[in-house]
């Protein structure tokens, strides 16, 4: 596991690249994850798709698969994938400090 200092807090990530504690995460945390992932600005558009995945991952202990991500936040899959480019699911979990879905490589 490694630690980074992110927003002025120190952050526990995996060996994938996603955070340990799911609860320490804020939308400052979620800025310097998405610069990380070359996502300049997060607009309400990814914001909308965060908040969802981290409410299924709140109730269901797992983030949800692309397909009920495109069900469940209103969001179609085109642009998903214009949000977070090569791989949706993946790169808002990161993002959004969830560990990585399950089904995703």
């Amino acid at each position: 596991m490694a630690t980074k200092e992110l927003a002025g807090k120190s952050v526990e990530f995996d060996e994938e690249g996603y955070m340990v504690d799911f609860k320490q995460w804020d939308e400052e945390i979620a800025g310097e994850l998405a610069r990380e992932e070359g996502i300049e600005e997060l607009t309400e558009r990814h914001f909308q798709v965060i908040r969802y995945m981290r409410s299924e991952y709140e109730k269901n202990g797992i983030a949800p698969s692309i397909r009920k991500l495109t069900k469940g936040s209103g969001v179609p899959t085109k642009e998903l994938y214009q949000l977070f480019p090569g791989g949706p699911a993946k790169k808002a979990a990161r993002i959004g400090g969830m560990p990585k879905p399950k089904g995703c490589v």
